[in-house]
């Protein structure tokens, strides 16, 4: 455990990061479920995109959860807990390729605005190693979002 931040400070800092894993749940599982049911002439290229982004999504979730146990807290242990912070909505009906792209690439921007608030909460106390997962996600979410709007503009 984490040694040179205090209990509260990390409290904090795991309450950031378990709403970042929250959304990145969520959005994994949007994402998945557009990889699955993605439709029309751009089936082949979105659904490997799909796959992509879910794929990266997954492994890096393993990462954010390891952040949480290294800084002494336990990381969610079922699906409700897991997606409980995310204020990331799912998708309930049929949408069309170019609405799922839409849909991924604002979700994308959203989670990129999380991870923003929390860079800011880790840095206030200088856990220089969450700033630094965090700021490489937001990385990720900044080019994916880019990459989606680039691909739904026509």
């Amino acid at each position: 455990m984490v040694q040179y931040i205090d209990n509260g400070q990390r409290k904090k800092i795991v309450e950031q990061l378990q709403h970042i894993l929250a959304d990145t749940f969520v959005l994994y599982f949007k994402t998945h479920t557009y990889h699955w049911n993605v439709t029309g002439v751009h089936f082949d290229m979105l659904h490997k995109l799909f796959g992509d982004q879910y794929t990266e999504m997954w492994e890096a979730m393993d990462d954010i959860a390891e952040r949480i146990r290294a800084l002494g807290m336990m990381a969610p242990m079922n699906v409700a807990e897991m997606m409980k912070p995310s204020d990331l909505s799912e998708n309930t009906s049929k949408m069309s390729s170019l609405d799922m792209v839409v849909d991924l690439a604002k979700s994308h921007e959203t989670v990129s605005r999380h991870i923003a608030n929390a860079i800011e909460v880790t840095s206030s106390f200088g856990d220089e190693v969450t700033t630094d997962l965090l700021i490489g996600r937001q990385t990720v979410h900044d080019k994916t979002a880019w990459m989606l709007n680039a691909t739904a503009s026509e």
